[in-house]
């Protein structure tokens, strides 16, 4: 697996973590790293970081972009780690320049197969295309 893409792995696992517990980010990361089982690079955990931490300074914003682009879904009513791999996805979008809108829709839907229901990987590239669109 690259290292981005585990490190978007690592990223979507504290996000969830923070939006159950209302944990802190710094606590939740570093909770993170002192339970982390896999071995991880100064890359692959500068890169977790920039993304949770990037996520949690523009929640409101990510938050506003999400629901507008979501017809007919309310935030707070979709599942949890669908909510946090659209946060991930449009933080990477409308922040992180040096990543490829391509690259990073690709990503998140691949998150959404891998760790939620059949349908997710469509609900979560509708809505990011939309953003992506509205960007441009």
């Amino acid at each position: 697996m690259r290292k981005r893409t585990q490190a978007r792995e690592f990223a979507l696992q504290i996000l969830y973590k923070i939006d159950i517990t209302k944990d802190g980010c710094t606590e939740s990361l570093s909770e993170f790293w002192s339970n982390a089982e896999k071995k991880t690079d100064g890359q692959m955990k500068e890169f977790t970081e920039r993304l949770v931490k990037g996520v949690m300074g523009h929640v409101a914003d990510i938050d506003s972009q999400i629901s507008k682009y979501a017809q007919n879904w309310q935030l707070k009513r979709m599942a949890v780690v669908d909510r946090n791999i659209l946060r991930l996805g449009c933080f990477e979008l409308l922040y992180c320049e040096d990543v490829p809108p391509k690259v990073s829709i690709n990503e998140a839907i691949d998150l959404a197969k891998k760790y939620s229901g059949l349908e997710a990987g469509k609900f979560v590239n509708g809505i990011l295309d939309k953003i992506k669109s509205s960007k441009n």
